[in-house]
């Protein structure tokens, strides 16, 4: 009985982790994402690139623990962020913001 008690304890706590790990990853997500918009619009894209890449590698990571829909809208949000750094480091704001902008209601869907 102790047994039982013990691995459970162990899966409630390995999944409350991955939970709060999946939170602390979207949030920062989409702080970043947002920075990464403000910077387009101000025609900065050095700063635009900066938070996508950094928003990048929390939605990655949120992806990792996240499932169904959740885990669809950050791999969305992912590919969004890669183009919107791409597109950034190639000085087209305006491309650059949209993505960045999609990755955005990704990052807000996925969050929910």
């Amino acid at each position: 009985m102790k047994k039982i008690m013990i691995i459970s304890t162990g899966v409630l706590l390995m999944l409350s982790s991955a939970i709060f790990a999946a939170e602390q990853h979207g949030t920062a997500a989409l702080e970043h994402a947002n920075a990464a918009v403000e910077q387009g619009k101000a025609n900065n894209t050095t700063g635009l690139v900066k938070h996508a890449n950094a928003a990048l590698e929390h939605t990655l990571a949120a992806a990792l623990v996240l499932k169904g829909q959740a885990k669809e809208h950050m791999e969305a949000a992912s590919s969004e962020l890669e183009e919107a750094a791409t597109h950034g480091q190639l000085r087209h704001t305006d491309i650059a913001t949209e993505h960045a902008v999609a990755a955005v209601n990704h990052i807000q869907e996925g969050n929910k």
